[in-house]
Formats: structure tokens, C-alpha cells, sequence
């Protein structure tokens, strides 16, 4: 089955409303979209985001304004000194010191104490503190966090579920990324993602929100048969907290610019570096990599992410093939939905 069959049967059996997408095969490139009015149509990305700003960062290190063994308390104080639970899922007050700062490198590897943990109950006891303190910890909810520096005081004021390096836990590690890299250049972080990434490569669809003259490209938001988002809501003014774990939106044609610049880029950021998160997946400097050859027709060493309000992103470096596939539809459990698994076989 070819890419186009596999998707727009999905779309035509009603399982998914819009859906664009683009495959490269070693330049050869195909892209299409069924459900939705045209192919540049604006996506929320969701945690795809995750590497577009891991990228960022990697040209800070490679500049000198971060290094990856220095602690983060410069930078970021208020994750200085911390506090960790004595047990994960114990009580919030019972914790002993941490053992050594949080790196740089921890918070690129998902690796400072923070964030979901996949094995465990969500939220947990510390994203339960933070929900608490009227936190957004699920879902993308762009409205709904403070800006950076109180999200950061915030933050700053529960301790890590994990000592630092121990444990990998998912997504808070890019929201505190994202304010990193901010405070290391000195520049908002959608004033230097642009400056520095986005227009370089030419991507002027991709952004933390969609200007009013763009809305008619972007379509709604669905989370099963309900609405999660409508092309005039949350996505459609700029965010008190730039989200650089779920927050942008983009197109197949600027993720393509955003892929085929990394073919010729510095591998070793996006080397897995540790763990197998399910799916034979290891994490990178920011970006996930498959550890095992998939079924799908994947390698070891193909590399990307996929986003939960119904997105993905993989390059396969063995056949030089990048594949992604945006759409409307929010994945309704941890496993992918049935478009996606077809996508991903059609395309690798």
C-alpha cells in the first residue's frame, strides 16, 4: 500500500477528519493531503515541538553559551539546591537533598528529576503538587500556564520526583529547556527560535501561536468525537508561556525544511545516549531514537518524535528516507492510532 491510499483510507473511513503529509526519499520528495483544504495547512505539532527546540539548544552548545556539564543554577536558580522525595510516590514533605545539581545535559536528556513517568500512576505526587498549584501538566494548554518566570518560581518550589541523572521522565525537561535557552541568549524564546532556526530554514508557518491572517489555514482540533480546539482558540494568540514541549504549530513543508537540515548536521545529539522508553526507543540530546530495527521498516538509529494531538516525525538515516505525517486527530491512548501505523509501514 502506498502512502496516499493508506491515509486517505483512514480519512475516508472517518477515523481521522485532515491529514497532510510528505515523504523523502533521498530528495525524492511526495506530499499530499486528504480531509483538509490543502497541503500547507497549519498543525499543532504538540510534542514534536520537543526536538525543534533540542535543535536550538544544540547550536547554543556549539556556540559556548550553554556547555553540557555545567549545572544549570547560573541559569536557572531556582532549580538550585534541590529537594528530592525520599520515595516517588511518597509524600511531597518527605525528602532528603539531592545528591549533585542538575546539568545542562540533564534537562537534555530528560534526566533532572522532573516530569511524567510512564511506569507510574499519573500525575504523580510532584505533577499532582504542581496541577495543584493550578500548573497545565497534561494535555497542550497554551493559555493556561504564567510566563516563564513564574512557571520557573513554581517549579522552583517542589521538589524533583528523582535524583538528578537517575531516572528518565518525560516532557517537563523541554519546558524547562526551553526557558534555558531563553535566559542563556538573553532573548524570548519565540524572538530567538525564529532568529536563530525558523527563518534561516525558511519556516514561516511554524510558531507558538497562528497570526490572524494564517487562521484560515488552521483547522480544528479533535480529541476523539469532541472538539479540543477551534481554529480561533487557544493557539491564536501568542502564549504567557512559550511551551517548548508541546507548544507550536507547523507545516509538513516547514518540518521537511526542519528535517532535511539535520542530514549534513552533527550526528551525535541525536546518538540514543540511554534507555529503552517502550517502542525500542533510547533518547537523544533532546530527540528520540529507535534503539532496534522496526517491523514498520524503521532502523536502529532512525530518528524524530510524534506528538500526541496527532503527529510525527521520523528520519531513517540507513535509507535517507524522512516521513511525516500531520493531522487533526489527537491519539486517544499511549499506542498509535491505526493511520499512523499504516503511515509509517507505507512510508519506510
Amino acid at each position: 500500500m502506498d502512502v496516499r491510499t493508506a491515509v486517505e483510507a483512514r480519512v475516508g473511513s472517518g477515523e481521522v477528519h485532515g491529514a497532510a503529509w510528505l515523504v523523502d526519499r533521498a530528495g525524492d520528495v511526495t506530499s499530499g493531503a486528504a480531509g483538509i483544504t490543502a497541503p500547507d495547512t497549519i498543525f499543532r505539532i504538540s510534542s514534536v515541538t520537543k526536538p525543534v527546540v533540542a535543535a536550538l539548544a544544540a547550536q547554543l552548545v556549539e556556540q559556548g553559551l550553554l556547555s553540557l556539564d555545567d549545572p544549570v543554577d547560573r541559569l536557572l536558580p531556582e532549580l538550585a539546591d534541590r529537594r528530592v522525595l525520599r520515595s516517588p510516590d511518597g509524600p511531597i514533605d518527605d525528602t532528603v537533598p539531592a545528591d549533585r545539581p542538575i546539568t545542562v545535559q540533564d534537562v537534555l536528556e530528560f534526566r533532572l528529576g522532573l516530569g511524567m513517568d510512564f511506569t507510574g500512576p499519573f500525575p504523580g505526587t510532584v505533577l499532582g503538587a504542581l496541577a495543584e498549584l493550578g500548573m497545565p501538566v497534561g494535555p497542550p494548554a497554551p493559555q493556561a500556564a504564567p510566563g516563564p518566570d513564574e512557571w520557573m518560581r513554581v517549579v522552583g518550589n517542589v521538589p524533583l520526583s528523582h535524583q538528578p541523572g537517575a531516572r528518565w521522565l518525560y516532557n517537563t525537561g523541554a519546558q524547562v529547556l526551553g526557558v534555558l535557552v531563553a535566559r542563556a541568549a538573553g532573548r524570548p524564546l519565540p524572538e530567538l527560535l525564529a532568529e536563530r532556526l525558523l527563518d534561516p530554514l525558511g519556516m514561516t508557518d511554524t510558531g507558538f501561536h497562528v497570526p490572524p491572517d494564517r487562521l484560515g489555514r488552521f483547522g480544528r482540533q479533535w480529541l476523539g468525537s469532541d472538539v479540543y480546539d477551534e481554529p480561533d482558540g487557544q493557539w491564536a494568540a501568542p502564549p504567557a508561556f512559550p511551551d517548548a514541549a508541546a507548544g507550536l504549530v507547523s507545516t509538513v513543508a516547514d518540518l521537511h525544511a526542519f528535517a532535511a537540515s539535520l542530514r549534513t548536521a552533527d550526528p551525535s545529539w541525536r546518538t540514543a545516549r540511554h534507555g529503552d522508553h517502550g517502542g525500542g526507543e533510547g533518547w537523544g540530546l533532546g530527540i528520540g531514537v529507535k534503539v532496534v530495527d522496526l517491523p514498520d521498516g524503521r532502523h536502529a538509529g532512525t530518528y524524530g518524535w510524534d506528538g500526541g494531538l496527532g503527529s510525527t516525525w521520523w528520519t531513517d538515516p540507513v535509507t535517507d528516507t524522512i516521513a511525516i505525517l500531520l493531522t487533526t486527530d489527537a491519539w486517544t491512548s499511549p499506542q498509535p492510532s491505526a493511520v499512523f501505523e499504516d503511515f509509517w509501514a507505507a512510508a519506510f
